[in-house]
This record gives structure tokens, sequence and C-alpha cells, in this order.
């Protein structure tokens, strides 16, 4: 593609956005899969070509299609969402690569712990009115004070898949 995004300021569109987590538990038999359905973000692409922004979640919009495991997932032995009610990325540089490659430098932020997060993205979609990245990396539970682990059976490794659409914002 090796297209460029236009300059200015960019707001998620979340309805066609999506943020969505996949782990494996069981002893890797069972693969939980769950969607962040509050999803808010911002964007700003400077003059240089690269770009900064902020993407944060609902930790009490996870929805995993089970209702007792989500309540789980929302108490203090997982994201502890009564302390902590949000994740939050913040791109502090992001910039178009060889091709479609979007390389992303930030910093993760769940359950009150701050970490690097490096990623590479795909620029799926790049025009004067809408831009659509899309993302999928791995962190590490555990990194993040997520260490319940009954039987051992869950592993510390979520993948995170994202689909992102951002739309010109208001000057």
């Amino acid at each position: 593609m090796n297209a460029a995004v236009e300059t200015g300021l960019w707001q998620l569109d979340a309805a066609a956005s999506t943020v969505a987590v996949r782990h494996r538990t069981m002893w890797g038999m069972v693969t939980v899969r769950g969607v962040f359905a509050a999803v808010a973000g911002r964007g700003e692409v400077h003059a240089d070509g690269s770009a900064t922004g902020t993407l944060t979640l609902d930790v009490t919009s996870l929805d995993t299609k089970n209702a007792k495991r989500d309540a789980h997932l929302r108490s203090a032995d997982f994201f502890d969402a009564a302390g902590h009610p949000e994740i939050t990325f913040a791109a502090q540089e992001a910039r178009l690569g060889d091709g479609d490659r979007v390389d992303v430098v930030g910093r993760l932020t769940v359950r009150g712990t701050d970490k690097p997060l490096t990623l590479t993205a795909r620029l799926v979609e790049a025009g004067a009115e809408q831009v659509t990245l899309e993302s999928e990396f791995t962190v590490d539970r555990g990194e993040f004070g997520m260490t319940w682990n009954r039987l051992g059976m869950m592993g510390g490794t979520t993948a995170v898949v994202a689909t992102l659409r951002f739309t010109r914002a208001a000057a």
C-alpha cells in the first residue's frame, strides 16, 4: 500500500473498531475469547509522518459470552475493574514502515501497572476521512499482576487482536 496518512487529529470510530482477546486455558485445551464492547481513542498524525495517540478500553465491557466468567475476570483475581476500570495504550510514536507495516512504540497500562509495548500494525485503509489499522500481539498477563492460575490450568500469554478505524476529527 505505502500510502501516507494525512496530518491532523483523528477520532476512533468505536462502532467500526474491535478489540478482542484470546487466551488458552484448561491446560491449553480450551480457548477463551472475549471482546471489549467499549473502546475509545484519539490520535494525531504529525507533519513528519509520525503519529501519537491513546486507546482506552472499559474493563467492565469485556464480554466472553459467559456471565460468571466475565464477573471473575472483573474481580481482583484478574482485571480488578473496581480499582482499575480502564486499560490504556498510549502510542508514543507510530511510523509507517515498508509496505503497509506500521511500527508502534508505546506504553500499556493494565491494573495500574505501566509497561512498554512495541508492536507492529498493518495499515489496511488510508483515506482523506478514515484510516484503518489491524494488529495482533501477545501480552503476558503476569507482568500486570494477573497471576491467578488455579491448578496451573492457565498459561500467561494472552493474544490481543485489534481492528481500529479512525475518522478525521473536527478541528
